[in-house]
């Protein structure tokens, strides 16, 4: 009888709590204080969490203290297994969680968390008429161009509202039908778009009630690119000159709202010099030493790892870093604001990284981007 009631024990599932001990117990026996990255996993193998510590062991027991409502007791009750493995150093482990976060998209992982909250990027939208939107990263969008990361959302909404209005640029809904005046309709039964308010007082050039054609909203879109790499000051010359023309008819309270509006494009200006300064600064080859002896070299430029090898220990292999080094900062790459999709949380993670561990930088061989 007594043999019996163990093998139905044996076949029940364990409870919620069993898991837990049996989870606990798992990471008490087996793993270490080192870097590394670790993985939640539900019963049905699904990576529920992906996390990073510099010392694991003591990060996942911590899981185990969470009191009922914590975020850290949500995770551990909705998984049933734990999967670590150890990086060379508390960095290594930081890429190497960013890069499981953007391969498995973890329900329990907030949009690659870090430092999205502080910054925003400006978004161009795909298709024939464009339009300029502030976002905190990357979308699904992967063909959209961003550029940034800028501090301070609600003033670069601002900016971006005045950048659209100096050159016309739609702000409605994505999926809103266009209508350019050079494309003949294919359908003509049908109801066309409703009158544009912002293209009736001259804020937009039309697209969807036929005001402008294709290459007239195609240029403007360029004129705004350029405006947001640094190669053209024309939005703010725009406006400018209508803040001097209604100062001259001495319509001053309008001179004024200009002037606020030029203001803004400037503040934003500033920011993209700010912002290329601070990119172009990242750019080294930086030395970090590994739990167990074995350094790692990461050749970083412009805010992204290029490559990444262990640290020489012989002239030949000093020869090939410096080859490696030579071929990486000494390529030419046009200066922009411009952000390749793929790479805009590497550079949110390392900008964070250095900014909160400034001392790093002091052990960076810098090198001319």
């Amino acid at each position: 009888m007594r043999k019996l009631s163990a093998l139905k024990a044996l076949k029940r599932l364990p409870t919620p709590e069993e898991q837990l001990a049996l989870m606990r117990e798992h990471v008490r026996s087996g793993c270490e204080g080192r870097p590394g990255v670790y993985r939640m996993l539900s019963d049905e193998g699904e990576i529920v969490y992906v996390g990073k510590s510099k010392n694991l062991r003591t990060r996942l027991l911590s899981y185990f203290r969470c009191v009922p409502g914590e975020k850290g007791a949500s995770i551990v009750r909705n998984a049933t297994a734990i999967e670590w493995s150890y990086e060379p150093s508390e960095f290594a482990a930081l890429l190497t969680e960013l890069r499981l976060i953007k391969r498995y998209r973890p329900r329990y992982n907030v949009a690659m968390k870090r430092d999205a909250r502080h910054f925003c990027f400006i978004k161009v939208t795909r298709g024939s008429a464009a339009k300029l939107v502030v976002v905190r990263g990357a979308t699904h969008e992967d063909a959209a161009t961003y550029y940034g990361p800028f501090h301070g959302a609600s003033r670069v909404g601002d900016a971006v509202r005045e950048l659209s209005d100096a050159l016309g640029l739609r702000d409605c809904r994505a999926d809103q039908p266009m209508h350019f005046n050079d494309q003949p309709e294919l359908f003509q039964f049908g109801a066309r778009t409703p009158g544009c308010i912002r293209y009736e007082v001259k804020k937009c050039l039309g697209p969807c009630v036929g005001g402008c054609s294709t290459a007239q909203y195609g240029d403007r879109v360029m004129l705004a690119r350029e405006f947001l790499d640094g190669a053209s000051d024309a939005p703010i010359e725009e406006l400018r000159a209508e803040m001097d023309a209604a100062a001259e008819r001495l319509e001053y309270e309008r001179a004024a709202t200009l002037r606020d509006k030029v203001a803004r494009l400037e503040e934003l200006r500033e920011q993209f010099i700010r912002f290329r300064f601070a990119v172009e600064t990242l750019s080294f080859v930086y030395r970090v030493p590994s739990h167990e002896g074995a350094d790692r070299v990461y050749l970083i430029r412009r805010g992204r790892v290029r490559a990444e090898l262990a640290a020489p220990s012989t002239p030949a292999e000093q020869q090939e870093l410096d080859r490696l080094a030579a071929e990486i900062f000494s390529s030419n790459e046009r200066e922009t604001a411009q952000v390749p999709t793929h790479e805009i949380d590497e550079l949110l993670l390392l900008s964070s990284w250095f900014r909160r561990f400034p001392v790093e930088l002091e052990r960076t061989g810098k090198l001319a981007s």
